[in-house]
């Protein structure tokens, strides 16, 4: 159990994993200042005076990511505004960073995936203990058919919904998991991917689980790959003449890439992704989460993780 005497500071608290981390972090009454919106995270004075104030503390966590991925907002956030921060715990003494960041950046070829290693290369090479924690997919970014699937519609698939899997984690699941990281020596300067439990689901899975919620006969609708190529190729050569298509272009981009590669651990030397060596936390699972959703208990609100 984290000691109430470590004093933790913490980045990304009004996001949907931060606000997890925030309840986590008070459930065990730790020491914990949370930096609000009026720091100026891309602004390295207002992160030193403003979120630090000049205070040393036993720990910084950041859960900030960027909103959209586009190029701009993922250098100034998921990079620059950690650089930031970074500094001014070097500046403190602040001895452990903690980093939310994403296991897809394993296979690097989005612009907030290179913005991610970037900053994560520099964190490793800081002096600083630091976890560097890459979860697979959150429950919320899989459940925005739950609605349509409710109303009568098909599940839609990308190809025959079974390109891709992940081990889904609860924000509740990932936020104790994050919170470990501060007491647990095991966790301190290492990359640590991390899933919810239970076995790998593939999208065709999470449909097949929601129809037997509803006890109705699964119902699919499948849309090529192809036809996002398409989408993606006319908006790229667009760009070139409509900025805003070029950023419509890289939306898409990030849309295909989460439809065509798993949220696993990424095995280089086979060239495929293992779910088994993907490690397991947590008690939460996705299916209990759709029916909470399907009966009202819970209720979601997608924002820049809808997909469909």
């Amino acid at each position: 159990m984290t000691s109430a005497s470590i004093r933790i500071l913490l980045f990304g608290a009004t996001g949907t994993i931060g606000r997890a981390v925030l309840a986590e972090l008070q459930t065990r009454n730790c020491d914990v200042t949370a930096v609000l919106r009026t720091t100026n995270v891309t602004d390295a004075s207002s992160v030193l005076r403003d979120g630090f104030r000049n205070e040393r503390f036993d720990a910084v966590i950041s859960c900030l990511a960027s909103r959209t991925g586009l190029a701009a907002d993922a250098w100034a956030i998921d990079h620059q505004a950690h650089v930031n921060i970074l500094k001014a715990a070097q500046l403190t003494e602040t001895s452990h960073f903690i980093l939310l960041s994403a296991i897809c950046v394993q296979k690097p070829k989005l612009a907030f995936q290179h913005a991610k290693l970037a900053f994560e290369a520099e964190l490793t090479k800081s002096g600083l203990t630091y976890s560097i924690v890459r979860p697979t997919a959150y429950f919320k970014s899989l459940s925005g058919q739950v609605a349509r699937v409710k109303a009568g519609k098909p599940f839609l698939l990308f190809g025959d919904g079974t390109l891709t899997s992940c081990k889904p984690i609860s924000d509740t699941d990932l936020a104790r998991y994050i919170v470990n990281c501060l007491d647990d020596a095991t966790k301190h300067n290492a990359i640590l991917p991390v899933g919810g439990p239970g076995p790998a689901l593939t999208p065709r899975q999470q449909g097949e689980h929601l129809f037997a919620m509803l006890e109705q006969a699964p119902r699919f609708r499948q849309v090529p790959v192809a036809l996002m190529d398409a989408i993606i190729a006319t908006l790229s050569v667009g760009g070139r003449i409509i900025p805003p298509l070029a950023d419509k272009a890289e939306l898409a981009r990030i849309g295909r890439y989460y439809a065509t590669e798993s949220m696993l651990v990424w095995d280089t030397a086979r060239n495929r992704y293992d779910a088994d060596a993907t490690p397991s936390f947590g008690h939460d699972r996705l299916q209990d989460y759709h029916a909470k959703l399907l009966t009202g208990e819970a209720t979601l609100a997608l924002g820049d993780h809808a997909v469909f």
